[in-house]
Formats: C-alpha cells, sequence, structure tokens
C-alpha cells in the first residue's frame, strides 16, 4: 500500500482508509455482524489500510468498541481516527461543542477504544451555541495533554433538499470555519464527502488544503455504495436503511445517472480485473496528494478490493473521460 501525509506529515496513512461507520451504524441493522465487521477490520490492517474512522455516536458507542478487539491485537498497525461533537437524541442529533463536555467525550472515548492516545480527534459538528474557538481550544489542549495526535475538522452537513449536491456555499462556509479555528489550533485533516457523484470539494476545499498542507479525507468516495455499479435501480433497501429514504436513491435517480456507472464501468474495462469502483477511488487519489479516501463497508472482499485501487494508475485518458461524464442529478436539483 502506497502512503500519504496528513497534516504536513505528522501522521503517515495507507493511501486508502476505511470508514468504520457501516458496521454499526447508518444502514441496515440485519446488515451489522461483529464478527464479520472483525474480519474486515483485519483484512484492512492486512491489505495497508491503516487509517480507520469512526465516531463515538455510531452505534452510538458501540463502533468504538468494536475497534478496541482488534486494537488489542494490533495497535501499532493503526491510525486511530474518530470524532466528538455530535450527540443521538430522541429521533435526531444534537451539536455539542462546550469545552468540558469536549474533554468527557475524549476520556469516553478513549476508554472504549482501549488506547492512551487518539491519532486523529476530529469535530464531528459546530455547535451553533459555543463558538467555534472555544470548542477547538478545547481539542487543542488535548493535544497539549497527550491524549491526541492530531486534530481533523468534518464538513459533513446533513442533507438539506433547498440546497445543491456539493454546493459551492456549503463549501465557503466550511472554509470559513477553517480559517477561524486554523489560528487556535493547527488543523490536520478534513473530512468531507467526495467523489465522482458528488466533485465539488475540488473546487475550493482541495486548494485550501493542498496549500496547508492538510489531508482532505473522501467520505462516502462510493456515493454510498452507487458508484460501485451493484445497486439495481428500483431494487429497494430495507426500510430501515437510510438510502431507501434518501432522493438519490429513488428508482427515477438512479436511473438516471446510470451514465455515471456506464463511464466507469467503460474505463474500468480498459484496466485487467478493475471494477468501478476501483476506478471511482483511483480517480480521489488521482486529485492531489492529500486525498485519503474511506470507503465504509463491513466485508472483508471489499476492503480488500477497494485497497487495491491503491495501486490503479488512471491514464490522462481515464481521468479526461471522468471529466466529461454528466454531473449527478438529485431529485432536488
Amino acid at each position: 500500500m502506497r502512503y500519504r501525509t496528513l497534516g504536513a506529515g505528522a501522521l503517515a496513512v495507507g493511501a486508502v482508509g476505511l470508514g468504520c461507520m457501516p458496521m454499526s451504524w447508518g444502514y441496515a441493522a440485519s446488515q451489522r455482524d461483529g464478527e464479520t465487521s472483525l474480519r474486515a477490520l483485519h483484512a484492512a490492517l492486512d491489505e495497508g489500510c491503516t487509517l480507520l474512522d469512526t465516531a463515538d455516536m455510531y452505534g452510538p458507542f458501540t463502533n468504538e468498541r468494536l475497534l478496541a478487539r482488534v486494537l488489542r491485537e494490533r495497535r501499532g498497525e493503526a491510525t486511530v481516527a474518530t470524532k466528538c461533537g455530535l450527540l443521538v437524541g430522541e429521533g435526531h442529533l444534537v451539536a455539542n461543542g462546550s469545552p468540558a463536555y469536549v474533554r468527557r467525550a475524549c476520556d469516553a472515548s478513549l476508554r472504549r477504544l482501549g488506547t492512551d492516545v487518539i491519532d486523529l480527534y476530529q469535530l464531528h459538528r459546530p455547535d451553533p451555541e459555543v463558538p467555534v474557538e472555544e470548542t477547538w481550544g478545547a481539542m487543542g489542549e488535548l493535544v497539549r495533554a497527550g491524549k491526541v495526535r492530531a486534530l481533523g475538522w468534518c464538513a459533513l452537513e446533513p442533507p438539506d433538499p433547498r440546497r445543491a449536491r456539493g454546493g459551492v456555499a456549503a463549501h465557503r462556509r466550511t472554509l470559513e470555519l477553517l480559517a477561524r479555528v486554523q489560528q487556535v489550533f493547527p488543523v490536520s485533516a478534513v473530512q468531507t464527502e467526495f467523489s465522482v457523484w458528488s466533485p465539488g470539494a475540488a473546487a475550493e476545499l482541495l486548494p485550501w488544503c493542498e496549500a496547508r498542507g492538510v489531508g482532505l479525507l473522501a467520505a462516502m468516495p462510493l456515493g454510498s455504495g452507487y458508484l460501485t455499479g451493484t445497486l439495481v435501480p428500483g431494487g429497494g433497501f430495507e426500510p430501515d436503511d437510510p438510502r431507501a429514504r434518501h432522493p438519490r436513491f429513488t428508482a427515477e435517480m438512479m436511473a438516471a445517472n446510470q451514465p455515471l456507472v456506464v463511464g466507469l464501468r467503460r474505463v474500468a474495462a480498459r484496466h485487467p480485473g478493475a471494477t468501478p469502483a476501483q476506478v471511482a477511488l483511483a480517480w480521489l487519489l488521482a486529485q492531489g496528494r492529500q486525498v485519503v479516501p474511506l470507503p465504509g463497508t463491513r466485508r472483508e472482499r471489499w476492503v480488500r478490493e477497494n485497497a487495491a485501487a491503491a495501486e490503479l494508475d488512471l491514464t490522462g485518458d481515464d481521468l479526461a473521460e471522468i471529466a466529461r461524464l454528466p454531473a449527478a442529478l438529485d431529485s432536488w436539483g
């Protein structure tokens, strides 16, 4: 596995990481299986996918505990990234950015993970009731205390049907906040949705990261499974799978966006054994040395397939063809 650095070289990680959320949060409960997830985690480390991305709210709390079962044996091989600042309320999510909460949340995550230090501690969501400088300052204190090695920012906003996918305005709001917190303590990584499906981060957010040596962690790099080409329009999802209610995954929208998958398949056909998912990940890696995709999965098979994307070198013609693909459509846009 090729390596990349986050935060001007502070953290060296495999070029492809692993999003751990699907193991205990965000998809159908029937698909969650601890032993299956453990095999996927071990496979990730075997393949050099060293960046394991979790959060205290995934479960909540169970995702970190699951990760601890692997870290007990292989802590030295993993770069552990977790998050604070977002709580699971009664049917909704609540931001909490108070310094006292940040300190408690960090200590709780350390206990659940069974480690004495978190490699990358990320603010899941800024609290509109707390100046972001106060929240970030408390997180910086955790670094000085030796509980955390580096800090990251999550620019993952909840879906808003009034705003277009990957909108420039959303990224500019992120840049405004990053400029403020960067004055308090250095940002080592920014996590945001970034993919062939949602390429908006390439316009302003990626250049900001490149200019400062900040890593860009690409969340949902496979479009929540759509870019793998394995989802059938109209095939349906289990009722508790969020995609069953997401506008992007209606039968009509999935059918309308098939040209994206067809284009990825066409490029994959030029590389023996390559898949559309690997092409989508390789496209991200080609966007800059700061980019580390975080494909989320709970299955060993997909972990190994995703890891192999780090060795897939797309040609100039491949990249030009992907650039010509039609923009993904949203049912509201």
